[in-house]
């Protein structure tokens, strides 16, 4: 089982500007834990985004030795994709795919037939860099603009996908729309029908439902799960309210539940859990 920490989705959606230096020391002490990957930034327009538009600075400022965890940048578009290729330390470029028209309009300003084209620029970019393409399946489990959405729907999508070579696909639920019934056949029919790619759940929830939503991905044959700690964050596009992200802390829990070694420090999560509350509990949610 891997964990995937996504500070960046903690962060974009946060009104008040974390500063660079705060933010640099919170990712240094995730680093530290033994995490699988970071999601820890993205290069996307600061107009959008403004919360991320040190990026770039921030990454100056990581120590990644002797960390064994992989980092993760998030773009919106090749140009995004192009300038995170320039830095070797970042392993995993993440692009947003969404199953939902409306959504990728407001997420990226394009269409889907647009975003596949980008897709397919970036998968020959990473191989040219030797980095690795991982697309988030947006609106994964629904959405609420009435757009189409059904497992055979997020399959069309894959095939795709795996015609361009992409290895690693995160269906995402970007609002807290999922449901175990949502969840379960769509992961339990793709790892059975794409056994050589890699299925994620960057699932969003509330205080209440995170368990049976993981454990519905789990036991469809899901391994590799995305959270933030403490769970805050959520998409500022997808809709006016953000659901907060899955908690990280709760899918430690869950996999030691499950006999799952993971081979965090924890000692180092219990201090990054204080910065945690540093930066989040004492700042208004937007």
């Amino acid at each position: 089982m891997k964990l995937i920490d996504c500070p960046r989705d903690a962060m974009q959606g946060w009104l008040t500007f974390i500063p660079t230096t705060q933010k640099i020391a919170y990712l240094n002490a995730l680093l530290r834990v033994g995490f699988d990957t970071l999601d820890f930034g993205s290069f996307v327009s600061p107009k959008a985004i403004p919360q991320l538009a040190d990026t770039a600075e921030v990454l100056a400022g990581l120590e990644l030795e002797p960390s064994s965890t992989k980092l993760l940048a998030i773009v919106a578009n090749l140009r995004g994709a192009e300038t995170a290729a320039q830095y070797s330390q970042i392993r995993y470029i993440g692009f947003p795919l969404s199953v939902s028209e409306t959504f990728q309009q407001r997420n990226t300003n394009k269409n889907i037939r647009e975003a596949l084209d980008d897709v397919a620029r970036m998968q020959e970019l990473c191989a040219r860099t030797g980095q690795q393409q991982v697309v988030y399946l947006s609106m994964g489990f629904g959405n609420p603009y009435g757009d189409p959405w059904s497992p055979e729907i997020l399959g069309e999508f894959t095939q795709r996908l795996d015609a361009l070579g992409v290895r690693i696909v995160a269906l995402s639920d970007t609002i807290g729309a999922s449901v175990p019934a949502t969840i379960a056949p769509p992961f339990r029919e793709l790892t059975a029908a794409f056994p050589h790619i890699e299925f994620g759940a960057h699932l969003h929830t509330t205080p209440t439902t995170w368990r049976e939503k993981v454990q519905a991905a789990y036991e469809a044959g899901c391994r590799r799960f995305d959270g933030a700690l403490g769970g805050y964050g959520g998409c500022p596009m997808a809709t006016d309210e953000l659901t907060g992200n899955m908690p990280t802390e709760r899918l430690v829990e869950f996999a030691a539940e499950m006999g799952e070694e993971l081979h965090l420090n924890k000692q180092a999560l219990a201090e990054a859990q204080v910065l945690n509350q540093g930066i989040f509990a004492a700042q208004p949610h937007p």
